[in-house]
């Protein structure tokens, strides 16, 4: 069962995704498009242009998984403008698996450890 720790680095492809992309697919897609190493062991969200399928690629110890969602009603709230990838932290892919409108929500300043700042703000592109 998939269990991403707080630590795991999420990011979000901004750009509509053809589906039927497997393992090679997705991961040629986050080398060549991306510009990132899949094998980093960070999560890659991709989504459909109709926003009703989502698919998680990334790599555990020993091979590529792939996490998929595909919703019967509603769509996955995404925005496509800007850049390629963008970084969100992992509430917020929770928060876009579960249908929140992240526009529509506040998000407050909530105390980060020192550490934890530093290692983000490196990990940063």
């Amino acid at each position: 069962m998939w269990t991403p720790n707080h630590s795991m680095r999420v990011w979000l492809y901004r750009r509509p995704t053809d589906m039927r992309k497997s393992y090679n697919g997705l991961s040629t897609l986050v080398k060549q498009v991306m510009q990132d190493d899949a094998l980093s062991g960070a999560l890659y969200v991709f989504v459909n242009r109709r926003r009703t399928q989502l698919k998680c690629l990334y790599f555990e110890d020993d091979g590529y998984c792939i996490w998929a969602k595909r919703l019967e009603q509603g769509q996955f709230r995404v925005r496509w403008e800007g850049e390629h990838k963008a970084a969100i932290e992992l509430s917020t892919l929770k928060l876009i698996i579960d249908g929140v409108d992240l526009d529509s929500i506040r998000k407050y300043k909530r105390y980060s450890h020192a550490e934890r700042m530093q290692h983000r703000l490196q990990q940063a592109p």
